[in-house]
This record gives structure tokens, C-alpha cells and sequence, in this order.
């Protein structure tokens, strides 16, 4: 018996939006990957994470169909959740490389690499309005990241997230195009993608995704980029 905590990540400023992600507080009370992944599949988020040391800052993530070495939302979720808990870290430990975090006020900060999340394909189009109206998922195969402008500017951005489906499923260590999620049309809040965006685009973001949600990306020394927003809880389920 363990508890499973369900928080949203990347929040909008009005508190809605936000992409549900499943964590597993005490990672070790599902040992096994095949226990892990059967688990996040059972639950059908976009990301379920194990905390399998919480001092160390040591998680295990998982998509319902596969195994990820990165992936920015389940990130950003856990790190405020173990702050929620009383357990603040500095660094979290994904299968990609350490990841520094940062708590900043209402958003929470987690500094990666832009090649740890490919896969996801940045389309432009011409305008916000031309996003809005896509339908979930629009037709083709693979990833599809659709942004637009909606104030280049202030480096304001609208984007849609959707994990279609590729005809044959492969098993990706970069979390790309075999990074298949399941049932799931349209991702609410893509971590990942931001920082792709943010890489190809070389400036800092603000990007509005999905029905209200809100992911900031700031471009840092050395290749490094910080991906940031807000975290609500949503509800803890005892799992067993």
C-alpha cells in the first residue's frame, strides 16, 4: 500500500489548465520495471514518476506504453511535490543526467538539455488562430508540437501538443518518436517541446498551451535551458 499524488503542471495564472501527472512518493512500493510500467498504464497519464530516492533527488519515469530517460512536466510536478511534502531538493536525478531545480515563488525551475527531449516536432503555423482550430489529433503520424506567434514580441507563443501515433511503436531512449502515450489526442502541457522550441528559436518563452496552460523557458550558459511554472495538487489516491 502506497500513495499515489496527482498533481497539474504548468498551471495558467488563473490556477486552471495544467497537465495531470501521477507520483509515486515511495517509488520503491512498485519495484520492477515491468510493475512500473503496468502501473502507469493502468493510470493513463501522459507521465507517471517513481521517487526512488528522495534525498538524492533519484526518479524513474514512465509514459502508459514505455520507459523515459527525460521529460520536463514530471519534473517540474515532482520537484514541487516533494517541497509540498517537506522535502525541498536542489537536483533530480532522471535516467538523462542530473537536473538542477529551482523554487522560485509560485513556479518551480528545473534547468535540462534541450537533446535530451527530441522527437517532438515544432510546426509553425501562421497565426494562434490557425492552432486553436486544429482538430486533436490532426492527421499525420509521429509527434506534433503546432505553435504560433501570438506575441513575437514578448516572446509569446501558442502551442498545441499532440503524441499521434507511428505506425510501428519503438522503444526511444530519447523519449522521441517512439514516445507514444497511450489514448491520449492532445497533451495538455509539454515540457519537452518548450525546450525543443526554446533551443531552435534561441530566446527565452511564454508559451500558452492546451486549454490554459503556462510553461516559461529561459535560455542559460553552456547549451542548458530552464523550464519553469506552476504546480497545483490535484488529489492523493491510496494505491494496493
Amino acid at each position: 500500500m502506497t500513495d499515489l499524488h496527482v498533481v497539474r503542471v504548468f498551471c495558467g495564472p488563473d490556477g486552471g489548465g495544467g497537465n495531470p501527472l501521477g507520483v509515486v512518493r515511495d517509488g520503491g512500493a512498485v519495484p520492477g520495471r515491468a510493475a512500473r510500467q503496468a502501473l502507469a498504464g493502468e493510470l493513463g497519464f501522459s507521465e507517471t514518476v517513481f521517487v526512488d530516492d528522495a534525498g538524492r533527488g533519484t526518479v524513474d519515469i514512465y509514459t502508459p506504453t514505455l520507459r523515459l530517460p527525460f521529460a520536463g512536466h514530471p519534473l517540474v510536478g515532482t520537484a514541487w511535490l516533494l517541497r509540498h511534502l517537506g522535502e525541498p531538493v536542489e537536483v533530480l536525478r532522471p535516467a538523462a543526467g542530473e537536473v538542477a531545480v529551482r523554487y522560485e515563488k509560485e513556479r518551480v525551475w528545473v534547468r535540462a538539455r534541450a537533446e535530451w527531449a527530441t522527437g517532438r516536432t515544432p510546426q509553425q503555423y501562421a497565426s494562434a488562430a490557425e492552432v486553436d482550430a486544429l482538430p486533436a489529433p490532426p492527421p499525420g503520424e509521429g509527434w506534433l508540437y503546432a505553435w504560433a506567434w501570438a506575441d513575437e514580441a514578448a516572446g509569446r507563443v501558442r502551442a498545441r501538443g499532440f503524441p499521434r501515433r507511428i505506425g510501428k511503436r519503438g522503444v526511444s531512449r530519447s523519449g522521441g518518436a517512439g514516445a507514444c502515450t497511450g489514448n491520449i489526442d492532445e497533451d495538455e502541457a509539454t515540457g519537452a517541446a518548450a525546450l525543443q522550441l526554446t533551443h531552435e528559436l534561441g530566446r527565452a518563452l511564454d508559451v500558452r498551451q492546451g486549454s490554459g496552460s503556462q510553461i516559461v523557458t529561459r535560455p542559460a550558459a553552456g547549451g542548458w535551458i530552464d523550464l519553469g511554472g506552476r504546480v497545483a495538487l490535484r488529489e492523493v489516491r491510496r494505491l494496493g
